[in-house]
């Protein structure tokens, strides 16, 4: 039978569940979670509301922000925001939506990482109101046989229902055993933390339902799931991810998060704005008049949305600042404001030589490429110049005269002064 609330709580009720459903793609299972929150309101007893991070590169970009929005709005509504910070769980490696077994990941590695997701998930939540855990600490703690005794709440069959473990067989791509731990993990996480809630990405979708399985087994209350839409990245295409490099990071130079922003394709203003902005239904609405009009230039759009963005990570008014810079260097064809700056004696620190400089060195060893072949690449697809002039011979070595201007890609620049 149906509990019957008062007036107030089904007033809060509906403000509530209006803010939780926006942007959802699903919320499962939709009754269940409408009673629990009616439930909460009533006995004003906040949800704890879950969502974990594998900490498998450094920065934490636009993609993670939609789950991290998504947080914030629960928190704002009184809710328990709890982050887990996978140190355990990235050691596995998601399988969700991979295609082969993930590259490993030293603890070392992975710890480095963890402590600048920590400084990041505070540029948008609450701090003071943030419950965060690493799963270290309890699955450090589990011997054999409690591991063994997880693995039995979940059957082999039941695993290679997955769609991605599905089309690896089918393909004949190797499945490492320890993939089929991850749902188990991140599904005891749940059980550890006592998640009214989880959120999560829709490729996330079997790995949170695997929660409530394992919760139940574990004599835990079932938790919720809301899925979110993935963000796109850069290229129009694929999952916004920094191997990739198609992503935009929260904690990256203001000119930078700008200067990338204008890249997007057109047909993905309205999507950035929706999951990466805190945008209001009614601003959205006139954005997607504006989009439906020839008159009005797309770049007109991806401008505010520059401003918008660097202004949510950085102080107020540095978006306005990214966006004349922008419009200077690349409208005026000027030089930014601020060029990182090295010397002769930097050089040979970097054992360069100034009179013979290879140029993939130079570039992969000032960070402006990943590495030498990613350097070269660059070379080879016109993408590097120096003073104003291309340079595609990825053999290239000069000596340095004076002063030097070299630009790699679109937004970066490195001067080389003698002294």
């Amino acid at each position: 039978m149906e509990q019957s609330y008062s007036p107030e709580v089904i007033r809060e009720y509906e403000k509530q569940w209006k803010i939780i459903s926006r942007g959802a793609v699903d919320i499962l299972p939709e009754g269940e979670f409408q009673e629990k929150l009616k439930k909460s309101i009533a006995e004003n007893k906040p949800l704890r509301v879950k969502q974990g991070f594998d900490p498998t590169s450094p920065d934490i970009h636009l993609g993670h922000t939609v789950g991290i929005r998504k947080l914030k709005q629960f928190q704002e509504l009184g809710h328990q925001v709890v982050l887990i910070v996978g140190d355990y769980t990235a050691m596995v490696g998601d399988p969700s939506g991979q295609s082969s077994t993930r590259p490993s990941l030293t603890y070392e590695d992975i710890m480095k990482n963890a402590e600048t997701y920590q400084q990041q998930f505070f540029k948008i939540l609450d701090k003071s109101k943030t419950e965060i855990c690493f799963n270290g600490e309890w699955f450090k703690k589990m011997d054999f046989t409690e591991i063994m005794h997880l693995a039995t709440k979940f059957t082999v069959a039941r695993m290679l229902e997955r769609d991605d473990f599905t089309k690896r067989m089918k393909a004949g791509t190797p499945i490492s055993i320890h993939e089929l731990f991850y749902p188990l993990m991140q599904g005891y996480d749940s059980v550890a933390m006592k998640a009214d809630l989880e959120l999560g990405a829709t490729e996330q979708t079997f790995n949170l339902l695997a929660g409530r399985t394992i919760q139940e087994a574990y004599g835990v209350e079932p938790q919720l799931v809301l899925t979110l839409p993935i963000l796109v990245g850069l290229d129009g295409e694929k999952k916004m991810s920094k191997s990739l490099g198609n992503y935009i990071g929260i904690d990256e130079p203001a000119r930078e998060i700008f200067g990338k922003a204008m890249s997007i394709p057109d047909d993905l203003i309205y999507t950035y704005f929706e999951l990466s902005t805190e945008i209001s239904l009614k601003k959205l609405e006139e954005l997607k008049a504006k989009l439906a009009d020839s008159s009005v230039n797309p770049m007109t759009l991806k401008k505010e949305l520059g401003v918008t963005l660097v202004d949510l990570y950085h102080p107020e008014g540095s978006g306005k600042a990214a966006q004349d810079e922008f419009e200077r260097v690349f409208s005026e064809k000027k030089l930014p404001d601020e060029i990182p700056e090295i010397t002769a004696e930097s050089l040979v620190q970097m054992e360069i030589d100034p009179k013979k400089i290879y140029l993939v060195h130079l570039i992969a060893k000032n960070k402006m490429a990943k590495s030498n072949s990613e350097a070269r690449k660059l070379i080879q697809a016109g993408g590097v110049s120096i003073d104003n002039e291309k340079i595609t011979d990825p053999n290239y070595e000069f000596a340095l005269s004076g002063e030097i201007i070299v630009k790699v890609g679109k937004r970066r620049y490195l001067k080389i002064k003698e002294k």
